[in-house]
């Protein structure tokens, strides 16, 4: 196991620079989450970590040890890629310990090591099987085995679960999440999926342009994203976003929307008279016959789930996503009325885009 620490990265591809002067502290044993939309650098960031790229300036260090001009192999970590990569020819068995017969290791610590992991990741009966007989799930174990035998100071992940059905992805989230636990080794886990990021991660660090937007623990980038970017990324369905102009009445903050809408806004929130913000709430924090202001508009489109039912109406000609209990009833043909409290809405700068009022 092994801290990693990333002191002022940087990395261009000829005129283009992809990250920006990048900041990360990751203590040993934890498991930390990059996430981002596609183009972000979360896998470029990956892929220098591994020493397949190299950085253009700054300071890699694994263990406390500056890992710049080290080969892959020479910085002990373990990679997980998106695609199996897996010998087709092959077992499982043989997949497995191909890089410890490299590494020149007897053939009784090769069985033993492999037999260890196949067990730890439930493959045991697999281990004669060749890839082709395989089960998208199975290969990835496959391949998350290939990671753990060679017993590396730190895992790399990328994107390991995209080629997954929705059920597998569950599943092997889980797992994943499970392996960590038993065997505390440092994780970097790279994805676009903001779900896996809050369920796998200690911490996660938001990328945005090859720039760090937010890093914390989920909870904390849920309940106080320090932007808009941040908050319409993390949570799901995303965060709502109602632009409005602040009134104060005897100095208590109001939001007033186009069509004159009012939402009381938490009185702790400094802000001034006229002050145009996006007000943001999110789909799950809208309640029926619940205190704080009530929001009315006409039913665009209502989607059951079965425990929740997702409804999509209007406010002052602004879209608005709601979540429900999957038993309440919703009437297309009526208005749609909700309501929202003071201290569970974020408030934005409209034009900056940051978060305005305290963490919650």
């Amino acid at each position: 196991m092994a801290s990693v620490e990333l002191k002022n990265l940087e990395k261009s591809f000829g005129p283009v620079e992809v990250i920006h002067n990048l900041n990360i502290s990751i203590a040993d044993g934890d498991f930390v989450v990059l996430v981002g939309p596609s183009g972000c650098g979360k896998s470029t960031l990956l892929r220098i970590l591994a020493g397949l790229e190299d950085a253009t300036d700054g300071d890699i260090l694994i263990g406390g040890n500056v890992v710049n001009h080290q080969s892959p192999r020479e910085r002990n970590v373990a990679m997980v890629f998106q695609s199996y990569a897996l010998y087709p020819h092959m077992s499982v068995r043989d997949n497995i310990g191909f890089n410890l017969e490299l590494s020149k290791l007897s053939k009784g610590d090769v069985a033993k090591r492999v037999e260890a992991a196949a067990r730890q990741l439930e493959i045991s009966d697999l281990l004669a099987r060749k890839p082709a007989q395989l089960s998208g799930g199975q290969r990835q174990r496959v391949a998350m085995g290939r990671a753990i035998v060679r017993d590396p100071a730190v895992f790399l992940f990328d994107e390991p679960l995209s080629n997954l059905d929705a059920q597998m992805r569950v599943q092997m989230r889980a797992e994943i999440k499970l392996l960590h636990e038993k065997i505390k080794t440092t994780v970097i886990y790279v994805t676009h999926d903001q779900i896996e990021a809050m369920t796998l991660a200690d911490r996660i660090v938001v990328l945005n342009g090859g720039r760090i937007e937010q890093q914390g623990t989920p909870l904390e980038l849920y309940l106080a994203p320090a932007n808009m970017f941040v908050a319409g990324f993390i949570g799901s369905p995303s965060m709502n976003f109602l632009n409005a102009a602040v009134a104060l009445e005897d100095n208590n903050p109001v939001a007033i929307l186009s069509d004159g809408t009012r939402i009381d806004l938490d009185a702790s929130a400094q802000l001034k008279n006229g002050q145009e913000i996006v007000v943001g709430i999110r789909p799950e924090h809208l309640t029926p016959g619940g205190l704080g202001t009530r929001l009315t508009g006409p039913i665009r489109l209502i989607e059951p789930t079965g425990a929740q039912t997702h409804v999509r109406f209007q406010v002052a000609g602004q879209d608005v996503m709601a979540v429900i209990d999957g038993t309440t009833e919703v009437d297309k043909d009526h208005l749609f009325e909700i309501n929202i409290a003071p201290s569970l809405i974020h408030i934005f700068d409209r034009h900056s885009t940051h978060r305005l009022n305290r963490s919650q």
